[in-house]
């Protein structure tokens, strides 16, 4: 088991994983109408306009974890915006009034803006992290966790912000071993975002 770079031949695996962790760290396969839904909201964009910032955890056949994000939410959205959401937008239509799971999930994916909060502007960066389950608890977490945030000291960003679900306490022990807090001012009745300073060892 060891922690690399992404590369383009990663990009299913990473999907795959998404998808089998997406309901709050279970599997979330046929909870939607195409089970790219979750990744193309969570995942892809980062792929396709930050790769570099995207490290995995290979077995020795495939990658069954990673980490990924964006150096500047900000400039992110406008990215996105441009360049991601045409790729997908035709793919999970927008619904004028969301009524469904899958509805907000794909209203969220049409409006990056929503990652953009005042309260997390001392936190530029965000991240997303998941591994398959049967690898968690075994130290791979910090290992990826110890590689983006170097990637993100190394280019002068000084803190990185990421939101879990309020009824994810596991992933919330997750994070506070590594360093992570709570950023009180941005959580709401289903997030909870967390914080850390990027030069401070994993």
């Amino acid at each position: 088991m060891f922690v690399r770079s992404y590369e383009p031949f990663d990009r299913q695996d990473v999907y795959d994983v998404c998808v089998r962790t997406g309901a709050a760290g279970s599997d979330a396969r046929g909870w939607y109408s195409d089970d790219d839904l979750l990744p193309d909201v969570y995942a892809g964009s980062y792929l396709h306009l930050e790769p570099e910032l995207a490290f995995v955890l290979d077995d020795g056949d495939r990658a069954v974890g990673y980490v990924l994000g964006t150096a500047d939410t900000r400039a992110w959205t406008a990215a996105y915006r441009r360049h991601w959401l045409p790729l997908v937008a035709a793919r999970h239509p927008r619904v004028e009034e969301p009524a469904t799971p899958e509805d907000w999930l794909v209203d969220q994916l049409h409006h990056p803006e929503q990652n953009l909060r005042d309260a997390l502007a001392d936190y530029p960066a965000h991240l997303h992290i998941d591994l398959l389950p049967e690898h968690q608890g075994a130290g791979h977490g910090r290992e990826l966790m110890r590689a983006f945030l170097g990637a993100l000291a190394e280019r002068g960003v000084a803190a990185v912000h990421l939101g879990v679900a309020v009824d994810n306490l596991g992933a919330q022990r997750f994070y506070a071993r590594l360093g992570f807090h709570r950023i009180e001012a941005a959580s709401d009745a289903d997030v909870t975002y967390l914080g850390r300073l990027t030069d401070v060892p994993v």
